[in-house]
């Protein structure tokens, strides 16, 4: 049985940090370490940390001595695993896992040391997602999973609680996430299948919950998702994808991404109750487009924004 380090990166979890760590204590592999890395959180999320900590000696809870932003956090969570480790799993405290999620992961992982990912089917809310890759095979090559995921396939990685990791992998990368992409965790699959495969487990293995005050929630409110895809088309497309593909992949996610862009920086500037996070919204979408080398494209703007005038004229008359 490998030893496994599981990590709980929080700040201000004690609404659901009991639930989080009872489905690691419910799991039916037992040969792990469990670290819970608090971030100064202000309510009672570390003394239930230490609480489970003080009945299970398998559970280490460490403090950060100052707050820190989240990919700063979640990196230092990840440097604190065992150096005897073989494989990491992370699951947020306000996720949890189902008790068969790590002998499931690491029965797939231990088929092929190519594997450097292992992820399954997960239950996001009341849906179950991250479902599209094909029965039975468990073991898929892993940069044609990112190629079909910059096609446009559905999202196969979801959160840092869906997948397992080589440890070798964690411990190789000084900073694990870039801690300027706001979804490095998924940059970071990509980084990693340039070398290595991807392993599936074809069950619902892991739980997310979205709430008012998740990180999910936030990047909503943000539209950061668009943009994060239009930067990872930008980013991987011209290694995963042939010089064909990128070009028209390329286009058609600059389209997509405008359109959401221009629709959302409506509502921004006119509906007062998105105007608290206007600031924040362009300035994100600003650094975004900086970051992978791209400008603000007055045409296309124009372009989006006739096309939905149009569109709503269309359903105004339809609804007349």
């Amino acid at each position: 049985m490998p030893y496994v380090s599981i990590v709980t990166p929080v700040y201000n979890g004690e609404q659901y940090l009991r639930e989080c760590i009872e489905s690691v204590l419910s799991q039916s592999y037992t040969n792990w370490e469990y670290l819970i890395v608090d971030n100064c959180s202000k309510d009672s999320t570390v003394a239930i940390a230490e609480e489970y900590a003080q009945q299970d000696p398998r559970i280490k809870v460490a403090k950060n001595n100052e707050f820190l932003p989240i990919m700063p956090n979640w990196n230092r969570a990840l440097r604190l695993i065992s150096p005897d480790s073989m494989f990491c799993k992370v699951v947020h405290a306000d996720d949890r896992l189902f008790p068969e999620c790590i002998v499931e992961m690491v029965s797939v992982a231990m088929k092929d040391e190519r594997i450097g990912i292992v992820g399954a089917y997960r239950k996001h809310g009341e849906t179950v997602n991250l479902n599209w890759l094909p029965s039975p095979d468990e073991v898929f090559a892993g940069r044609e999973v990112c190629r079909l995921y910059l096609l446009g396939r559905p999202d196969i990685f979801g959160s840092p609680s869906n997948i397992m990791m080589r440890s070798d992998i964690v411990r190789n990368r000084e900073c694990f996430y870039d801690e300027a992409d706001v979804h490095a965790d998924t940059s970071a699959c990509f980084e990693i299948l340039r070398d290595y495969d991807f392993g599936y487990v074809h069950q619902v293995l892991t739980f997310t919950r979205t709430h008012s005050e998740s990180e999910t929630s936030r990047a909503d409110l943000l539209n950061t998702q668009q943009a994060a895809k239009f930067r990872r088309v930008v980013q991987f497309g011209p290694e995963f994808l042939g010089a064909e593909e990128y070009k028209v992949r390329y286009q058609e996610a600059k389209k997509r991404y405008y359109r959401v862009f221009v629709g959302r920086s409506v509502r921004k500037l006119l509906l007062p109750g998105e105007r608290a996070t206007r600031h924040e919204f362009f300035a994100h979408h600003r650094q975004v487009l900086r970051d992978i080398g791209e400008k603000v494209e007055i045409r296309l703007v124009l372009s989006t924004v006739w096309m939905l005038i149009r569109k709503k004229m269309a359903s105004l008359r339809t609804a007349l």
